[in-house]
C-alpha cells in the first residue's frame, strides 16, 4: 500500500480510532491517503478539517468546479492517485468517463468555458511554474467573472491538492478501485 507502516481502523486507538470512526460514520471509509498519516494522528485530524472545508462548505465554487481543480493539479503532478480519486469524484457530475480521461491527458483537448478556462490555466500555472505568477493572472481570474473569495478558494485548493499529491508521492500510496469510488458527499 504504502512505502511506510499505516495504522489500519481495526488497529488504531486514542484519537486515532476517533478520527478514523468519524471519517466512516461521514465518508463511508478511510481512504488511503489519510491511513498514510496514521502515525501523526493530530496532522491527520488538521490535514481532515482543511480538506473537508475547502471542498464541501460553502464557497463561491461549485463542488464540480472544485473537483476540476483537483483534477487539473493532481494531472499536472502525475499524481495517479488524486487523479483517480477525484476523477470518480467529478465524474458524479459529468458522467462521462472517457472525457476524465482526457482532462488527464490534456485539459485543452476539452471544450470549456472561457471562465473555466482561466481557472484551469491558473490552478496548473501555480502548481507547475508558481513564481511566474503576477497579479495579471488574478486580473484574468477576476475578468472571467470569479469572485475575490472564489480566488481565494482556488489558489487554496490548488496549494492543497499540491501539499496531497507530494504526500501521495513522496510516501507512495497507492488506490484500489474499492478504495477510489463508493465515498459518501
Amino acid at each position: 500500500m504504502a512505502w511506510i507502516k499505516t495504522i489500519e481502523d481495526v488497529e488504531a486507538v486514542g484519537q486515532l480510532k476517533k478520527i478514523y470512526k468519524k471519517l466512516i460514520s461521514e465518508r463511508g471509509k478511510v481512504s488511503n491517503i489519510m491511513k498514510i498519516q496514521s502515525l501523526n494522528p493530530p496532522a491527520l485530524k488538521s490535514h481532515l478539517e482543511l480538506y473537508m472545508n475547502l471542498m464541501f462548505e460553502s464557497s463561491d465554487l461549485k463542488r464540480k468546479e472544485r473537483e476540476l481543480i483537483a483534477v487539473a493539479v493532481s494531472s499536472a503532478n502525475g499524481c495517479k492517485y488524486c487523479m483517480n480519486h477525484h476523477g470518480e469524484a467529478l465524474n458524479h457530475y459529468w458522467k462521462d468517463r472517457s472525457k476524465i480521461e482526457k482532462l488527464w491527458k490534456d485539459y485543452k483537448s476539452l471544450e470549456f468555458s472561457e471562465k473555466i478556462v482561466s481557472m484551469i490555466e491558473y490552478a496548473v500555472k501555480l502548481t507547475k511554474n508558481p513564481n511566474d505568477i503576477s497579479q495579471t493572472d488574478v486580473v484574468n481570474l477576476q475578468k472571467n467573472g470569479f469572485t475575490d473569495g472564489a480566488i481565494l478558494d482556488i489558489n487554496l485548493i490548488v496549494s492543497y491538492f499540491n501539499f496531497v499529491n507530494r504526500i501521495a508521492l513522496g510516501l507512495g500510496v497507492n488506490f484500489t478501485p474499492d478504495e477510489v469510488s463508493g465515498y459518501k458527499n
